[in-house]
């Protein structure tokens, strides 16, 4: 990836943040964090990795997310008025800490199994 297209990423990341936190006051979408961005190369298409605390509430926060795509397109616009096109936005789970967890288990359950082996 370019520096050009990291520096953009990390500013719609910032961006999409403070929308997130200042403009978007929807309980149903609950504790949600922007965890990535990536571009495209030729900036049109931005995906945007969001990690969802509560497993439950993850469909329902990507399908209000989803709705809601114009409404914060339209105020990542007014914030980057810089670039002559704003990406469109595609939402996706970020399970990367769901992985984590899942690995640190397996860890947990080998190590209790050699302990068990050297009693």
């Amino acid at each position: 990836m370019s520096v050009r297209l990291e520096k953009i990423s990390a500013l719609i990341k910032e961006e999409l943040s403070l929308i997130f936190l200042h403009k978007i006051q929807d309980p149903s979408l609950g504790f949600l964090t922007i965890t990535d961005v990536k571009l495209t190369p030729d900036l049109k298409i931005a995906k945007v990795y969001i990690s969802i605390y509560d497993r439950e509430k993850r469909e329902a926060a990507m399908e209000k997310l989803n709705e809601i795509n114009k409404f914060i397109r339209s105020q990542l616009a007014g914030k980057l008025k810089n670039l002559r096109q704003i990406p469109e936005l595609s939402f996706y789970i970020d399970d990367t800490l769901d992985y984590v967890e899942k690995m640190e288990n397996l860890f947990k359950e080998i190590h209790k199994d050699d302990n068990k082996k050297t009693e």
